[in-house]
């Protein structure tokens, strides 16, 4: 695989410092431009961060003077440098979409970690395991945009990341109903125990939009593309609630589901230890060679011990049994900053590498 030059649109956050340890050393991707607010444009990386560092690993030596452009005024210049942008902004959505556009009318690909773009009907919303033939609706949005090469890709929110993965592959039986109770950790605010003592002890039952975006993007991500736009699938019908709880990394969720024609406990198993998606296929560098990891145990699986699963990549599930009301019902746990957010959009680029999107 040729060597690809990239930006980092958003670089100061969370989920771009996470960015940045990702792309460190990533064979395919080189980090050749950083951006973020005019607040912190001029400045070098270390300098825009300053104290504000959350991630466990430090900052690459390597971008440390690299010096920050500001992501909305010099556009030309990233896209002169780069073959894609990776994005995680923090803006006003409206402002967002803009900016994606933007990027995308300069030619550019856009990798993003907003929402801003989920429900725009023709771009992708991406899990690389799951809906990999969603970036054929590619050729329908360049044509909207009047592009060449210039697109938006999203990938999902990091609630959906635990149990969509885990009822993917059983859709064959004819999933009827889901109801998914998710316990969320603070990074996925952007925080740490460090910056927000006092979540500590404390759980937050409500979490703004997040219930809404848990019941109906998982219905885009296993929907099909229809002329020029990805039409959500009309089943199963989902419900869910969302707590933040105090956990530094992974969200788990308490999952039930129903079938049209229920499977067996033995067979559900079987078929979450022996799924293999594209990503496996091609053996892309951060797919992680077991995806779905069903534990035994009944007290597993648990954050700490497993959010980190194969680089945080993998998804893990545990504790599938009957339920009363619905037919089954599992536990399951992913990496939220990792699989869930830049981590996975990371994958997602490099499906898009592999299929030849970023060539010029």
């Amino acid at each position: 695989m040729k060597e690809f030059n990239v930006g980092i649109i958003g670089a100061t956050g969370m989920v771009g410092q996470r960015f940045a340890v990702l792309l460190e050393n990533h064979p395919w991707f080189k980090v050749k431009v950083l951006a973020a607010s005019e607040r912190s444009a001029g400045k070098t990386y270390k300098e825009a961060v300053g104290t504000r560092w959350l991630i466990e690993k430090p900052m690459p030596k390597a971008m440390e003077d690299m010096v920050i452009l500001d992501a909305s005024k010099d556009i030309d210049k990233i896209a002169e440098q780069v073959d894609f942008v990776f994005c995680a902004v923090n803006m006003k959505k409206d402002e967002i979409k803009a900016l994606e556009e933007e990027y995308a009318k300069h030619e550019v690909p856009v990798m993003s970690n907003n929402s801003a773009h989920r429900f725009t009907p023709d771009v992708p919303m991406i899990i690389p395991e799951v809906n990999p033939e969603h970036i054929e609706i590619v050729a329908a949005q360049k044509a909207r945009l009047g592009t060449k090469r210039g697109f938006i890709s999203v990938k999902s929110n990091c609630s959906i990341q635990s149990y969509v993965p885990a009822l993917s592959p059983l859709r064959k039986f004819g999933i009827t109903k889901v109801l998914a109770c998710t316990y969320q950790a603070i990074s996925g605010a952007g925080k740490t125990f460090e910056t927000w003592p006092e979540m500590v002890d404390k759980l937050i039952p409500y979490i703004g939009g997040e219930e809404e975006k848990s019941e109906q993007e998982p219905l885009k991500v296993w929907g099909r593309i229809e002329g020029n736009e990805i039409v959500k699938a009309a089943s199963p019908s989902i419900t869910t609630q969302c707590l933040r709880v105090p956990v530094s990394n992974g969200h788990f969720a308490a999952a039930f589901v129903s079938f049209e024609n229920k499977p067996s406990i033995d067979e559900i198993i079987d078929i979450w230890k022996n799924f293999k998606g594209v990503p496996q296929e091609l053996e892309l560098p951060s797919a992680p060679k077991q995806f779905l990891n069903y534990f035994t145990e009944d007290n597993y699986p648990q954050a700490a011990l497993h959010r980190n699963l194969e680089n945080g990549m993998a998804v893990s599930i545990g504790r599938l049994r009957p339920d009363t009301q619905y037919d089954y019902k599992f536990v399951c746990l992913s990496h939220n900053t990792l699989r869930g957010a830049a981590g996975g959009a990371v994958l997602m680029a490099e499906l898009y590498a592999a299929k030849g999107y970023f060539d010029r």
